[in-house]
């Protein structure tokens, strides 16, 4: 097939066979300058085997950025004010992370005077999209190279074949072995995708989940811990102050402990197809439990149940990749604004596998009154007499139709 000429690429680098082959390719099958990004979002790897392999095949420029802080401070906790959540089950651990690599690929290629950039993501799954949707919003002239979509090595026996032809070191664990599973991580979650979860009858085996213990095996005394919000976001742990991104590894590592964040989803995929994957998303599991009990204690009823409406449309807009959409940045805007009332504590238990809320307080924010809501004498604070009016009218229609049954 006939390709656009392009003189330097920046390609998104893992180091990992699939990347390592792509770099090679695109040299081969363009002729272009490449450019290596490698970005830590938290997925707990070192990165500077990715550097050495870039070096050793000949990459001038190399980049490696840590952007765990722009990770959760901008993308992740955003997202937590909406309560977002995907059909109701997903976390969008994987969905918030590709705006944010994406929108560096874009940072890059303009730095480096760089005309095109490359992923790794299959023409069968939602990244692609959620890369490409974002390089255009930030730069709609970039060209975007997906060798997914034109090569045929489209089998993992293929790139390996393509590696030992072309000398590119694969390398493996010291045991020599490799997790059967596609799998993905950041700060917020670990994915698994196939090998056996392609059946989605078959249960996966213990021995795939990384970051959660059994629930079964976890500790048998529950812990408690209170979790301080400023505006809709969690500041400090216990009452210590700590960044958003090190907010998000102590909940990782405290939840895991206690077998919190576990999923099992058959999920709809933006191209078309289901697919089935398992996710352990522990911080995040209990970040949007805390953060519904603050807001049920600070939101007026009718603004939490407005936000509720949009959050499945804002959620769907993440998973399907339209982070910098005017339509999200809209929604985003609208939810900021509910946010400055979520202030306060929440007092959490975990305890194999559950997230139960014990306790939650604001001290500037809180709408509960207890002279109104008490079961006790009240002392005239509620007229429970102005009820009668109230019903009625709200049954009026109701009778109307019931007189003509």
């Amino acid at each position: 097939m006939s390709r656009t000429p392009v003189k330097k690429v920046v390609l998104a680098y893992s180091g990992g066979l699939d990347t390592s082959v792509i770099l090679k390719w695109l040299k081969q099958e363009y002729g272009c300058e490449v450019v290596t990004f490698t970005a830590d979002i938290g997925q707990g790897e070192e990165l500077e085997p990715a550097r050495e392999k870039a070096k050793a095949a000949g990459i001038q420029e190399i980049y490696i950025d840590d952007l765990r802080e722009e990770f959760v401070r901008d993308f992740v906790y955003p997202m937590f004010r909406a309560n977002a959540i995907y059909e109701g089950e997903y976390l969008l651990g994987t969905s918030i992370a590709r705006p944010l690599i994406a929108k560096r690929l874009v940072e890059i290629a303009a730095e480096t005077g760089a005309d095109a950039i490359s992923h790794g993501a299959t023409g069968k799954g939602n990244d692609q999209v959620r890369f490409e949707l974002t390089a255009y919003a930030l730069n709609p002239d970039i060209k975007i190279i997906a060798p997914w979509r034109e090569w045929d090595l489209l089998s993992r026996e293929k790139l390996m074949n393509y590696a030992a032809e072309h000398g590119i070191a694969i390398e493996q664990k010291r045991d020599g072995t490799k997790s059967p599973y596609s799998m993905d991580a950041n700060l917020l979650h670990i994915s698994y995708e196939g090998y056996d979860l392609e059946d989605p009858w078959v249960e996966p085996g213990g021995d795939m989940w990384r970051w959660t213990k059994d629930p079964q095996d976890a500790p048998d005394t529950p812990v408690e811990i209170t979790l301080t919000f400023i505006r809709g976001d969690v500041t400090a742990i216990d009452g210590n102050a700590m960044t958003p991104a090190a907010v998000l590894a102590a909940l990782n590592r405290i939840g895991g402990e206690h077998g919190i964040g576990r999923a099992d989803i058959v999920e709809n995929r933006y191209v078309g197809m289901k697919s089935r994957g398992c996710y352990e998303t522990p911080g995040g599991t209990i970040l949007l439990k805390a953060h519904r009990a603050m807001e049920s204690l600070t939101l007026d009823r009718e603004a939490a149940h407005l936000k509720d409406e949009l959050m499945p449309r804002y959620a769907e807009l993440i998973y399907n990749g339209y982070w910098f959409s005017p339509e999200r940045e809209m929604l985003q805007a609208a939810i900021d604004q509910t946010q400055t009332v979520v202030n306060g504590d929440v007092r959490l238990k975990l305890y194999k596998g559950n997230v139960t809320v014990v306790g939650r307080r604001s001290a500037t924010n809180s709408l509960f009154d207890e002279s109104i809501a008490t079961f006790e004498e009240d002392a005239g604070a509620y007229d429970q007499g102005d009820a009668t009016g109230f019903i009625r009218l709200n049954a009026l229609r109701l009778r109307v139709q019931g007189r003509r049954r």
